[in-house]
């Protein structure tokens, strides 16, 4: 299938385009550049593939939680295509995508991206199903959840940070995790195809991001 994917859900912005077994990717650590460099990004993958828009058969998205920016920038470039040659748009918890690849671990399995003040966008499944579900949590909230487990595995842009924590606070609780970042675009390609193949539908027009807490403009707003 040809495809287009993007992680969108922090700094560490990755671009990838699929035609059948070909994959061109694009890692963008670059912050707040995100804005200028997104659309360029897709323009440049889809040439190496030699792929049109118009030629895609599905885009794919970690839709939150994660950067309000980056979840705005993506949504609405896949929503462009989607508009103008009528791709369907998957969107993905990005706390889903980067526990893909070890689903089959048998540790339970704590993803994460750190929210800042002192709290986590997280989830904690184990043998593919969910113990807590996506969301905003205080760490001593975490450290409460992680604190029945022996041993855990830990993924996302922020493993190691939640790793650290976890070893100065719950010594009893045996903690792994990887020394390099995933290529997250691979896990959305898979779990997007997952759901074409089951017949699971596509966002639909009006769905937009995920956010799990009010942005800084919003709370102002409500005082």
């Amino acid at each position: 299938m040809n495809a287009l994917a993007i992680d969108c859900a922090v700094s560490r912005l990755t671009i990838s385009a699929k035609k059948d077994e070909k994959i061109v990717a694009v890692i963008l650590d670059i912050g707040m550049k995100q804005s200028e460099s997104l659309v360029p990004t897709i323009d440049y993958v889809l040439e190496k593939l030699e792929l049109s828009p118009a030629e895609l058969d599905y885009t794919v998205l970690t839709n939150g939680p994660g950067s309000f920016t980056g979840l705005r920038l993506a949504i609405s470039a896949v929503k462009s295509i989607n508009l103008a040659y009528n791709i369907p748009v998957y969107g993905i918890s990005s706390l889903e995508t980067y526990t893909y690849p070890f689903k089959d671990l048998d540790f339970a399995l704590v993803s994460c991206i750190d929210a800042k003040k002192e709290r986590f966008y997280l989830n904690i499944s184990q043998n593919n199903s969910l113990i807590l579900e996506d969301g905003d949590y205080e760490i001593p909230f975490i450290l409460e959840k992680l604190s029945n487990f022996k041993e855990i595995f830990i993924c996302g842009p922020d493993c190691k940070t939640l790793q650290e924590i976890i070893k100065s606070n719950l010594q009893s609780v045996k903690t792994h995790t990887l020394n390099t970042n995933c290529v997250t675009t691979e896990s959305l390609f898979m779990i997007a195809e997952e759901k074409i193949k089951n017949g699971i539908p596509p966002l639909n027009d009006y769905d937009g991001p995920i956010y799990l807490r009010a942005s800084e403009a919003e709370v102002k707003l409500n005082q």
